[in-house]
């Protein structure tokens, strides 16, 4: 393993350190100053830090400038800033910034070392799924099922044979298309895809197929389809189950002798293409009621490729989840953020009835959303923490109770009546089906009905958390910023974070 780094001017700090963690078997290495880190970083021999623990306040540099060059250099290094009471507003902007944890001087030693281990074990777990992503194809999965499409894949390497392939919408179809055609002879040859479900019926015959000039109003050129695109190569037919039921028959003539003409063409057009189709739907069920050819099902599917939903695959959700966020770091060309393995157990919890798009689109949420560099439970968006299963997680009963309740318990809430000084209201007009503020009617009633008696501060605190960790989230910590966005003074925001123990 890799040594601690402990930087600080104080040398009675970094002995008591060392001893204690060559006492837990950490190996460590100490610095006086930001200056002497950074000189051991540029020495191309030394292998680097497994976590830096850094003072704020040194003389010859700052923490947390050290912290802004080291991120740059080693984006997935775990740093610890230690700080002084008067610095805790700097050590929150660090935390913000990319910092593992702050440690507060005084320290209480062992849980100082606890966190460092902590700390360890996340660069340690880090390490492990960059490797894995560095070396991972262009689909992921380790579940059985994937395992089976890549066996296909292989088995397919040196073929050009059809293949129609089955799945959920957003479970990676035309992922398998690309690896079909990029591991088949074809793969020096165009990659053309085309959504047969995304284009109007009058469109989608000169889109495949081409037209000539003047072949309909407004036809100004001769226009090359996607069949012609993908000239010795492979063209993928999405959501082939959509395809109006006349170019069915002249996608079938295609396939059968392998010539097409443009629409307002007289001149056969050889097509020397392979053609790999994809649907969500059930093609058999769509034959049965006739919406679909039958001999064009039969030519479509000569080799069938089924991919699994996310949920049949759980155990790949980690891995998928760790490369998103890596992904969406890199697109929005700021840090990765880490995921708690709490965060994690609630994710693989969830059904994603969206799949793995869904997965991938999550993860770039709570990289824009998300407060702090590790994702815990409670930054989860509402559509995980209101499902079932969420509630596993101590911190995120609530969120999860609060959604339950508004599908489950609204209706109790609006025909409830309304005692007003010992006379019946009525209750309050319905709010909107699956809104915030049904949820929160429906929140406020379990809790009035457990018998509590400080709904009112309970309910406060929560909405006001809420906002100030959504508005500092939308400003990067910054908290001036962030007070001119919900609109009220800095004092204000500075008493309510220290208020609600948000520091």
């Amino acid at each position: 393993m890799k040594p601690i780094w402990i930087v600080d001017d104080d040398q009675s700090i970094r002995f008591v350190l060392e001893k204690a963690l060559l006492r837990e078997s950490l190996p460590t290495r100490s610095f006086t100053n930001p200056r002497e880190v950074l000189d051991a970083l540029a020495d191309a021999s030394d292998e680097g830090p497994q976590v830096l623990v850094s003072d704020i306040r040194m003389p010859g540099g700052s923490g947390l400038e050290l912290l802004e060059k080291v991120k740059k250099q080693m984006p997935g290094l775990p740093v610890i800033i230690m700080t002084a009471f008067s610095d805790l507003d700097s050590a929150v902007a660090a935390f913000q910034g990319g910092a593992f944890e702050y440690l507060p001087k005084p320290f209480d030693l062992p849980k100082a070392v606890e966190l460092i281990r902590r700390a360890v074990e996340e660069s340690q777990r880090e390490e492990v799924a960059e490797e894995r992503l560095s070396a991972a194809p262009e689909i992921l999965g380790q579940a059985p099922a994937m395992q089976d499409v890549f066996r296909a894949i292989g088995r397919l390497s040196q073929s050009n044979v059809t293949v129609l392939i089955t799945g959920e919408s957003g479970s990676g179809k035309e992922l398998v298309a690309r690896a079909l055609h990029k591991h088949s002879p074809r793969a020096k040859g165009p990659f053309v895809a085309i959504n047969t479900a995304a284009i109007p019926k009058d469109l989608l015959e000169s889109e495949l197929f081409g037209h000539e000039r003047g072949a309909f109003t407004g036809a100004q050129t001769m226009r090359r389809g996607r069949f012609e695109q993908a000239e010795g190569g492979t063209l993928f037919l999405d959501e082939i189950g959509d395809m109006p039921f006349d170019l069915q028959t002249r996608l079938l003539r295609v396939l059968s002798d392998g010539h097409f003409y443009r629409v307002g063409g007289h001149s056969a057009v050889k097509a020397n293409v392979r053609v790999i189709a994809a649907t969500h739907q059930n093609l058999e069920q769509r034959v049965k009621e006739g919406v679909f050819r039958e001999d064009l099902f039969h030519r479509l599917n000569v080799i069938r490729l089924r991919l699994p939903a996310l949920r049949e695959r759980r155990e790949d959700v980690p891995l998928l989840t760790r490369f998103f966020l890596q992904q969406s770091a890199k697109q929005l060309d700021v840090e990765p953020k880490r995921i708690s393995d709490a965060a994690l157990k609630v994710l693989c919890a969830f059904d994603f009835p969206g799949n793995v798009r869904q997965l991938e689109n999550i993860c770039h949420w709570l990289t824009v959303m998300a407060p702090a560099q590790s994702i815990e439970v409670k930054d989860l968006p509402p559509e995980v923490l209101g499902a079932p299963g969420a509630a596993a997680s101590a911190s995120a009963v609530a969120p999860a109770r609060a959604e339950t309740m508004a599908s489950s318990g609204a209706s109790l809430v609006s025909a409830m009546p309304v005692q007003v000084s010992g006379l019946a209201a009525e209750a309050p007009p319905p709010a909107p089906a699956g809104s915030w503020e049904q949820a929160l009617r429906a929140e406020a009633l379990a809790l009035l009905t457990a018998g509590r008696t400080d709904v009112w501060d309970e309910l406060t605190r929560r909405f006001e958390t809420s906002l100030i960790q959504t508005a500092l989230a939308c400003t990067r910590g910054r908290r001036i910023e962030a007070a001119q966005k919900l609109g009220i003074g800095r004092n204000t925001i500075t008493r309510k974070i220290q208020e609600l123990n948000l520091e």
